[in-house]
This record gives C-alpha cells, sequence and structure tokens, in this order.
C-alpha cells in the first residue's frame, strides 16, 4: 500500500518511522511546506520507501495532488485542515484517518461526509489520537463484550517522569490546546442525560505502578464522539491524569481570568491578550525536550454479560523510548493512526463511509499490534462495581 503523511511535525515523522518498517507498505510520502525538516528526518531514516513532497496545504489544488498519490492519507496536520483534507480524500478515493479536533467542530464536520464517502467507496476515521482515538476504541472494544453498557469512565495523562514545581507539568502539543481544554465545559453522561460540567472539577484520586497516587479531573473534548455512540448509558466521563496539585493550581490563574480568551491589557498603547502572554510566558518553561515522558491510561467500561454485573478495564503505562528517542506521547499516538492507517490499507477495515474509531476499529487486533510497537495494553475483566 501506499501512504501519504500530512504535516513533518513529531506526530508525522513518528507515523512514518512505524510505516516504513512494515512489509506490506511499498511507498510513503512525507509532505510539508518545510521541506528541509522532512529531508532531514528522511536522512536519518534511510529508507528506499520514503519520498519527501513540497506542500502548501493551503493550496488546495497542491494538497489535492499530494492526496491522490496514496491509497490511504494519514492526516497529521493543524486540526483546521481536517474538513479540507477529508473532503478531498473523498473526492479522490482515498481513505484518510485525522488526529482529530473537536474544537470548531472540526471532527463534526468530518463525520458529515459520510454519505459522500460511502458512495466513494472511501473509509475515513477521525479522531485517531490517544484521546480522543486510543480510549474511543477500548471504549468501543469493551463495550463488545457486555450484553448491557452502563459506564464508561476515561482516565488519560501525559505526564513528566521525573516532575518539576511548581505545576510538575511539561507540555508535548501546543500549551494553547491545554489552555482550552482547561477552560472550556467538559461533555458527560450523568444519569443518562448529556451535562456539561466545569473543566479542572470534581478532583479524585487514581493510582498507577511506578507512579503512586496521582489526580484526575474533568476536561474538554475527550468524550468526544462517544456520548453519541452510547446514548444510553447511564455514565460517562474523562477526567485527565496529573500529579496531585496541578488542577487547584491551574484553577486559579483560571478564576484569576489568566486563560480567559477575551480578557486584554494595554502594554504601551498595544492591545494583548492576557492568555497569549501567559502561553508566551509559560511555554519555554515547559517544554519537555530531552526530558522523559509517560502515557497513563485506564478506561472502564461496565454493564452486564450473561446476567452478571461485569466490568472490562484497560490499562497503559507507556514511558520514552531514550534509544529512540521517542516520546510516549509520540509512542503513543503515533502508533495508533499509523496502525489503523494500515487496517484500512489492508483490507482489515472494510466498513466504507465516515465512522468514529469506537464503532468501527477491531480492539482485539488494535491491541496485538501496539504491542508489536511496544506499547502495551492490559486488559482486566472485573466482577461487580468498577474501582480506581
Amino acid at each position: 500500500m501506499k501512504v501519504v503523511v500530512l504535516g513533518a511535525g513529531l506526530m508525522g515523522k513518528e507515523a512514518v518511522r512505524d510505516l516504513v518498517k512494515q512489509e506490506a507498505v511499498t511507498t510513503v510520502y512525507l509532505a510539508d511546506q518545510d521541506v528541509r525538516k522532512a529531508e532531514n528526518f528522511a536522512d536519518e531514516l534511510l529508507s528506499d520507501k520514503l519520498n519527501i513532497l513540497v506542500l502548501d496545504a493551503r493550496n488546495e489544488l497542491q494538497l489535492s495532488e499530494v492526496i491522490a498519490l496514496g491509497d490511504v492519507v494519514i492526516n497529521a496536520l493543524f486540526y483546521t485542515f481536517n474538513e479540507t483534507v477529508a473532503r478531498l480524500a473523498i473526492e479522490a478515493g482515498v481513505h484518510c484517518v485525522d488526529l482529530g479536533g473537536h474544537i470548531g467542530g472540526a471532527t463534526e464536520a468530518v463525520l458529515a461526509m459520510n454519505e459522500a464517502a460511502e458512495a466513494k467507496g472511501v473509509t475515513v476515521i477521525p479522531d485517531l489520537g490517544v484521546a480522543p482515538g486510543m480510549i474511543n476504541i477500548l471504549a468501543g472494544y469493551g463495550a463488545e463484550k457486555l450484553d448491557t453498557v452502563d459506564s464508561i469512565k476515561l482516565y488519560v495523562g501525559g505526564v513528566p517522569v521525573h516532575p518539576e514545581p511548581p505545576l510538575n507539568y511539561n507540555i508535548v502539543f501546543s500549551l494553547e490546546g491545554v489552555f482550552d481544554h482547561y477552560t472550556d465545559p467538559s461533555r458527560v453522561i450523568r444519569s443518562g442525560k448529556v451535562l456539561e460540567l466545569p473543566s479542572l472539577s470534581e478532583i479524585e484520586s487514581i493510582e498507577f505502578d511506578g507512579f503512586g497516587m496521582m489526580e484526575a479531573f474533568h476536561t474538554s473534548g475527550g468524550t468526544s464522539t462517544l456520548p453519541e455512540s452510547f446514548p444510553d448509558v447511564q455514565t460517562l466521563e474523562y477526567k485527565t491524569i496529573r500529579y496531585p496539585g496541578h488542577a487547584e493550581k491551574f484553577q486559579l490563574l483560571v478564576d484569576l481570568g489568566l486563560l480567559s480568551r477575551e480578557s486584554a491589557i494595554q502594554v504601551d498603547g498595544k492591545p494583548l491578550r492576557v492568555r497569549d502572554v501567559m502561553r508566551a510566558h509559560l511555554t519555554p518553561q515547559l517544554l519537555l525536550g530531552e526530558k522523559e515522558d509517560a502515557v497513563l491510561l485506564r478506561v472502564l467500561v461496565s454493564g452486564e454479560a450473561s446476567g452478571m454485573p461485569a466490568t472490562y478495564e484497560y490499562n497503559l503505562t507507556v514511558t520514552k523510548d531514550t534509544k529512540m528517542n521517542e516520546t510516549a506521547m509520540a509512542l503513543a499516538t503515533a502508533n495508533t493512526i499509523s496502525v489503523v492507517a494500515q487496517m484500512i490499507g489492508s483490507g482489515t477495515i472494510t466498513k466504507r463511509g465516515v465512522h468514529p474509531p469506537e464503532a468501527i476499529v477491531p480492539g482485539h487486533l488494535y491491541i496485538e499490534e501496539m504491542k508489536k510497537r511496544g506499547v502495551v495494553i492490559e486488559e482486566n475483566v472485573l466482577t461487580g462495581e468498577a474501582s480506581l
């Protein structure tokens, strides 16, 4: 199969790193506006399969021509391109996967193209990161094993292995995205009804081997398409994992209006958004750099099986691969989108149209493929009430 990867950022490059190792993948195109960055990566990788292309993603004609080179396109561009890439891929008859983007309705816009994708015989799957992405696949897999599903609880966090005060946190994505997740409301299902709860709220303790007691709290975007896929559950919620005390410190910044999109100040007669100042000030301090990171994940899917209460629990703890210099977040995210793209290209996934991950990705095969890549997801079956 031929795979086009749009974007030579961290996730795009790590997806390419996986793709070129696979026998079924014959050709990989890595397209980016910064061709030097892509060529430097190609020099490091030394793979005959890899071809570098110059791409200005804002040029739809050029974007369409690049997409048409592949059987499958992996969209690792900024989420604002998701709708355009999906539309052009469908028009070209090319399968498409992306890393998601619930901000601004990007994922909803992609899902609305279902009929067009079906008509073209194309499969499109958005939201293939970790959260959303991996957690959706695992939630769908656990739900398959139950006769009825009552509760889905999701916990995910990207954290430093060696935390440094005062925030005990490092960024692997944009801090602007972190601010969005901490300030926008969190969509949950409680007692069968869809509600919005404040982010950073309802802090609870959650324990992981090697990390001890952590905290988890509501943040926006994590439930993604799950409320629509599981409208009959009594409970559905997503919480972000951090070191204890993190939420309280960020809550203070929120309460002071320092993360507001609207608050502005005048400096030398020029308006500045307070949020922009905070982002510019904190980003250099919080960059992960060469430090080690970890991804912690727990998914609890509860209900009944054969008339008995049961919970399927999925756990993941993955840390940076220091030998390959691959961050834990890249290992979990880039391998997820690469594995699913290959499932489509190889014919493992044959359903056409646009579908969220929980509805279409075979969980058992996904877990097997991720294990081959050093990302080990453990499944436990619990009886009775689920616990952390």
